[in-house]
């Protein structure tokens, strides 16, 4: 990832699920996971996705909000989500500008072949908007749990 701890968090405007612009500025005073996934409807972004649905309550009760970041397009997030009966925004970002903003669209290795695609890790960013944590590599299904407690700890050291 480019984005370093302590950083001003990369500003951004993407459409979400529905078509509807979020960006950086509407999460203020409130901490935010902004996790990056390769794709939708695959079985690590499905695990992903549904285990922060579950854990979403939690969140919520510490302030945190979540925004998940693909290139699919928003078309495709509607249905991803419809199906995992997601609550979050999903946003769409096809043209990778956020994605290389913060450094996580470059190249991939899978079976022997390289191509270009986004790396599964997520940035957490303070009410203040500055990254307070960086994870370069999740596994799916435990990284909500992670977050969580990583949002507990440091909120209690606020």
């Amino acid at each position: 990832m480019k984005v370093k701890e302590n950083d001003k968090a990369p500003n951004f405007k993407l459409p979400n699920q529905d078509g509807e612009p979020r960006k950086l500025t509407d999460f203020k005073g409130n901490w935010l996971l902004i996790y990056f996934y390769p794709r939708d409807n695959t079985p690590g972004c499905n695990k992903e996705a549904c285990a922060m649905q579950s854990h979403l309550q939690k969140f919520n009760k510490l302030d945190l909000s979540v925004v998940g970041v693909s290139a699919d397009s928003a078309k495709s997030h509607r249905k991803f989500a419809d199906k995992f009966d997601l609550t979050f925004d999903l946003l769409s970002d096809e043209e990778q500008v956020m994605l290389k903003e913060y450094g996580v669209w470059g190249k991939k290795k899978f079976m022997g072949k390289e191509y270009m695609g986004i790396t599964r890790s997520s940035c957490l960013v303070n009410p203040k908007g500055r990254v307070a944590k960086v994870y370069p590599k999740v596994k799916p299904e435990e990284h909500a749990a992670e977050v969580l407690a990583d949002v507990k700890a440091l909120q209690s050291n606020d």
